[in-house]
């Protein structure tokens, strides 16, 4: 049995830790806007971007490992290529690649393996984006596709931004949309053959330098989602087949002039139509020393359990019982999910960064997360009753060259 990408937990790097329902409702637009491997979505300078001057190639290599009690669960291995071009000094081609290479112990409801325990894929992504530099504007147009052995994703996206005379201010839109199809294979309960997901996203964003030293960023983004939400390999899990969300990122970087370093901050508001709330607040303390520099960080993460979750039922010893829970579950009506990433819990992440300046134009790096999820880390309560504590691990090497 497999565990597909429409439901998995699984890295990026962009920052794979933001919580398992947020994995799950990841930004579409982000995802097509900013090409796959490479992700970074850092606030952008408010001045008008200009075409770049040299091309740039990067490799980086990202390996993460989660666990649970008893069980290590997900091993994944990602090789990334990323390059960029610009072209006839108003244009700019950026292109990226990657593929996951998956295996370990297949999805669990609750604190209960799978039938089958074991799952082994390989997932390829690709990305294409052309951006045209205007004097105070730049248009974009940016496309990605990714396979597995049983989800395929086509994505396609728009952006466009504007700065002011002054240069103070950036205003940024953007348009993206996904199609994906759903091919569970296997001879799981819940078999889904030919099943289609679409979703559309528009975002707004203005970038404003408030003082010489601080620089702000919002971003509201509505998303849009019908079709096929379902997890085809966990029992008796049914969703409504439309998930509409809105998003709203704040973010704020500040330089401190008295240690040379930069201290980054960020809040993200997410809510939608399955009835998960979730808030995300980071913090980042960037330190250069001559060639070196180092950029720990720290991440909390807190979400609502989704209306239709349904906590595990336990035995007089305390242990989980399987058919008890899924007696509980039959006596639903409409939408029921098992999903332990559809439950209230919080997670802390702590980071670190370092990198090494070899030349001007080359770099390489190291960044390691640890990522800790619990119930009892919840903001405000307790969180679902009996959810097992989560763990992960994500390393990621990286040299980048400018020529």
């Amino acid at each position: 049995m497999k565990k597909h990408r429409h439901s998995a937990s699984l890295p990026s790097a962009s920052g794979v830790l933001d919580g398992f329902a947020g994995n799950v409702a990841s930004s579409v637009l982000m995802a097509s806007l900013i090409l796959p491997g490479m992700a970074v979505l850092v606030a952008r300078d408010a001045a008008a971007e200009t075409v770049p001057e040299k091309s740039t190639i990067g490799l980086k290599y990202g390996s993460y490992q989660d666990s649970q009690p008893g069980l290590d669960r997900i091993k994944v291995s990602s090789p990334q290529l990323y390059v960029q071009v610009p072209v006839a000094g108003v244009w700019a081609i950026e292109g990226s690649a990657t593929g996951d290479s998956v295996s370990g112990a297949s999805s669990r409801m609750h604190t209960e393996r799978s039938s089958a325990s074991q799952m082994n894929d390989y997932r390829k992504a690709a990305g294409m984006k052309l951006t045209r530099y205007l004097s105070r504007a730049t248009v974009s147009a940016s496309v990605s596709y990714s396979t597995e052995h049983d989800y395929t994703s086509r994505g396609l996206g728009l952006e466009a931004s504007w700065s002011t005379d002054d240069n103070n201010r950036t205003l940024t839109v953007g348009y993206g949309t996904a199609s994906d199809r759903i091919d569970n294979t296997s001879n799981g309960t819940n078999t889904a053959i030919d099943r289609h997901k679409h979703t559309h996203e528009l975002m707004v964003g203005v970038t404003q330098v408030l003082t010489p030293t601080d620089i702000a960023q919002l971003n509201l983004t509505r998303s849009l989602g019908a079709g096929y939400f379902d997890d085809p390999y966990k029992f008796l899990d049914q969703r409504p087949d439309r998930r509409n969300a809105w998003i709203a990122l704040a973010r704020l970087n500040h330089y401190v002039t008295q240690f040379d370093a930069a201290l980054r901050g960020n809040y993200r508001y997410y809510t939608d139509t399955f009835g998960i709330r979730s808030h995300t607040l980071g913090l980042e303390w960037e330190q250069p020393f001559g060639r070196w520099s180092i950029t720990p960080g720290a991440r909390y993460y807190s979400q609502s359990a989704a209306n239709f979750y349904l906590d595990p039922v336990l035995d007089t010893t305390g242990q989980y019982d399987v058919g008890a829970t899924l007696a509980s579950g039959i006596d639903v009506a409409g939408a029921r999910s098992f999903d332990a990433r559809l439950g209230a819990f919080g997670a802390i992440t702590l980071s670190g960064k370092i990198s090494y300046r070899v030349t001007p134009d080359t770099v390489i790096d190291a960044k390691f997360d640890n990522y800790q999820q619990a119930a009892r880390l919840h903001l405000g309560s307790a969180g679902s009753p009996n959810l097992d504590r989560f763990r992960a691990n994500f390393l990621q090497l990286g040299l980048t060259h400018r020529f």
